[in-house]
């Protein structure tokens, strides 16, 4: 990939192009309110969703500086140069038959015209009017007619911009959007990467340069989740927070609510059963609403009903300009605790174990685009495979997604982009500042969700180095300011007599591949291995352990017996000498397992990577593998071991 270096001089190893410096000195706005609420449709509210064929062109100039020198936000895209349809939620790279445009790094830009309904620009005051993206990877800039609007940094996380004043002031109803997205990653992005310029011209052509990045997953680029528009009144509910406690017979729901524009007349809530009958009622902003004899929230094989959701409708009024006004907006709930001791994991009281997966957004063609054929399909595998639980890695997850774990009982460990913090220079100042910034970004938005047991504020990063500690006990602590009520880990590969930030997590989770990356080929020494590993970090720490990554590739149809690495006899068999030891070390204080990985995904081109990681136990079009039906064997073993469960429910042969 040629780019000419930042004001036209030579470049050198790691150098950045003039990509990201423009965005350090573009004028912007802030990147959305303190609440953030997921658009609903509600009497109050109304939503509309923008997906299909957006306007695109990659901005191929020497410098990818075309599109701001030339202005092309001012006027339509396709005024500006060639431009082709591009599908939104979608990532670009895949789409095309440009190799070009699959590694691209820089600049693009997006474009879609809509026509806004008249009652949304009319009344006295008028309707506020929102712009949300669910996510844009990586670095966005956001334009309404022209008028700049908002940019946000990172990739995984929704947001929005109130648009009212651009488009109530513009003649007829017209709205254009347009977005310059850049996807470089730099020592101080989440994830973190940096830009290698290729010096030897005898080898490369000028200004020559590579992404480099410390994770093994491709950097998919573009409006990766849906982009609403929706509507709220001039004076409106922000934002809600609501925590639980419980007892067999009676449950405390606890609330904060914010409103924006006015001081509320009134302030009321109801909390309804999924009968629609209210169970309980509030007033005010601040307030607990008790509930008799609940119906808790469960994981998934934990409980005849797992996932049960309250609906907590909250209904405001305001006087505003002498008009009074009305907002609604209803919340789903579930009432759960959760607890940690030195050797369980308690949901409700009692102990639970993961028996899950760690996945990726991830499939041909759309790259991390949300698909809801794929998250249906994937959800009714987990389901089949009698997983309970998945890990958001190494990125937070589109929130329909999140919805469906609410919906489903499917526990969660909710992971910020904190992947591949390998350089000593990415634990500075500038660096924690942003993932202290990504980590308020996600608790707000998933705070509320019952399914989200655990947060992850990074996967495998540096941690044996000094500045590491430091870092992680900053960045724990945060997230623990922001949310005392849940545990917060993150996921280490480092050795546990060197790990800095350790210490500061609630519980260990480890990942590890021994007979795969250690001692290839030789799964005799996993049972020593791995018992090694579990007695060691417990001596040490006397927190419950996840095994919280495991596994070996194997090829699709490639059969080997004796087994042989990338076979499917030996990813099997890999399996089943981690379960003999954690068959042991779960009757004491390992606490979970998740398979790395549930279907094979992307990668960048390697000599270690054949079109992308095998690890899955599922192949990337959701075919299984034979280790597939090993772990279902398995998990529902585990199930039924733990399960007070009818047998009808515990058994496995409903979902073949």
């Amino acid at each position: 990939m040629a780019l000419a270096a930042p004001g036209g001089g030579a470049a050198g190893p790691c150098t950045l192009p003039m990509l990201p410096v423009l965005l350090l000195f573009l004028p912007g706005l802030a990147a959305g309110p303190a609440g953030m609420l997921q658009p609903r449709d509600t009497p109050s509210r109304e939503r509309r969703e923008l997906g299909g064929l957006w306007s695109f062109r990659a901005d191929l100039s020497p410098g990818r500086d075309a599109g701001f020198a030339q202005r092309w936000y001012r006027r339509p895209l396709r005024q500006t140069g060639p431009v082709i349809d591009m599908p939104v939620p979608a990532s670009f790279n895949d789409i095309t038959q440009d190799p070009s445009l699959e590694n691209y790094i820089g600049w693009v830009w997006y474009e879609k015209e809509v026509l806004l309904p008249l009652r949304w620009l009319q009344g006295e005051p008028a309707a506020r009017v929102v712009l949300r993206f669910g996510s844009a990877h990586y670095y966005s800039i956001v334009w309404v007619n022209g008028v700049q609007v908002v940019e946000h940094e990172g990739g995984h996380l929704p947001f929005e911009a109130d648009i009212s004043s651009v488009v109530q002031g513009s003649p007829g109803s017209l709205c254009r959007i347009t977005v310059a997205l850049n996807n470089t990653l730099t020592p101080h992005t989440l994830p973190p990467g940096s830009i290698q310029y290729m010096a030897d011209k005898s080898r490369y052509p000028k200004n020559y340069f590579v992404q480099n990045t410390k994770f093994d997953f491709f950097n998919y680029a573009g409006i990766h989740r849906p982009v609403v528009l929706y509507t709220t009144p001039a004076a409106y509910i922000d934002d809600i927070t609501v925590t639980t406690t419980s007892s067999d017979s009676l449950a405390t729901v606890q609330y904060q609510v914010s409103v924006v524009g006015s001081t509320a007349n009134s302030l009321s809530l109801s909390l309804r059963d999924q009968e629609g009958k209210v169970v309980a009622t509030g007033d005010g902003p601040v307030g607990e609403l008790k509930v008799l004899n609940p119906n808790l929230w469960w994981p998934y094989l934990m409980h005849e009903n797992p996932g049960y959701l309250y609906s907590l409708e909250v209904r405001m009024q305001a006087q505003l300009d002498g008009a009074l006004l009305e907002d609604v907006y209803t919340l789903p709930v579930g009432i759960r605790t959760v607890h940690v001791t030195s050797s369980q994991f308690l949901i409700n009281g009692r102990p639970f174990y993961f028996h899950g997966v760690n996945k990726h957004e991830d499939a041909d063609i759309r790259g991390k685009g949300l698909d809801w054929p794929l998250i249906v399909k994937d959800f009714n595998l987990l389901r089949w495979l009698g997983a309970n639980s998945f890990r958001t890695s190494h990125y937070p997850y589109a929130e329909e997604i999140m919805d469906l774990c609410d919906a489903y009982g499917i526990a969660v460990i909710d992971e910020s982009p904190g992947v591949g913090i390998k350089l000593p220079e990415s634990f500075g100042n500038r660096s924690l500042q942003h993932h202290l910034a990504v980590m308020e970004e996600l608790v707000r938005r998933d705070k509320n969700r019952p399914s989200v047991l655990m947060w992850s504020v990074a996967n495998e990063p540096a941690s044996e180095l000094p500045p590491a500690a430091h870092y992680f006990k900053t960045v724990i602590a945060h997230t623990k300011a922001l949310d005392p009520s849940r545990p917060v880990t993150f996921v280490t590969d480092a050795n546990y007599a060197l790990d800095h930030g350790a210490p500061y997590v609630d519980v260990i989770c480890v990942n590890s591949y021994f007979s795969w990356y250690h001692d290839p080929g030789h799964l005799e020494v996993i049972p020593l291995q791995l018992t090694a590993q579990f007695e060691n970090w417990y001596k040490t720490y006397q927190k419950p352990i996840i095994q919280s990554e495991y596994g070996a590739d194997s090829v699709p149809g490639l059969h080997s017996d004796p087994p042989m690495m990338f076979s499917e006899e030996y990813q099997q068999a890999m399996l089943r000498e981690y379960h003999s030891v954690l068959d042991k070390k779960r009757k004491e204080y390992v606490v979970g397992e998740l398979i790395w990985n549930f279907a094979d995904f992307m990668t960048n081109q390697g000599t270690t990577r054949v079109l992308g990681n095998k690890k899955g136990i599922f192949t990337r079009q959701r075919q299984p593998k034979a280790a597939a039906f090993v772990l279902r064997d398995r998990y529902w073993r585990i199930a039924n071991e733990s399960s007070c469960l009818p047998p009808a429910i515990t058994s496995h042969s409903l979902f073949l």
